[in-house]
């Protein structure tokens, strides 16, 4: 990963932007880690990771939660307790 700083970051924002395109760009600010310049497409690909991690978590407590005798009636009386 480049890393450039704060203040190489403000007066070659166009040279980010560019470097961005091709690899993540860190920015640092008094020698430590600030922010992180990614293409739009490498921080979709990130989002839908995160999405699909969650969705698969999700599915595999499901699963727990019903081979343990949890069904939707019983949820609904749980939440309807709190």
């Amino acid at each position: 990963m480049k890393t450039v700083s704060a203040n190489r970051a403000k007066q070659t924002l166009g040279q980010v932007l560019d470097a961005a395109q091709r690899e993540p760009v860190m920015i640092q600010r008094h020698n430590r880690p600030a922010a992180v310049v990614l293409s739009p497409h490498e921080y979709e690909r990130l989002r839908g990771l995160n999405v699909n991690e969650f969705s698969a978590f999700c599915d595999r407590i499901g699963r727990r939660a019903a081979e343990r005798g949890l069904t939707g009636e019983k949820l609904d009386a749980m939440v309807a307790e709190e």
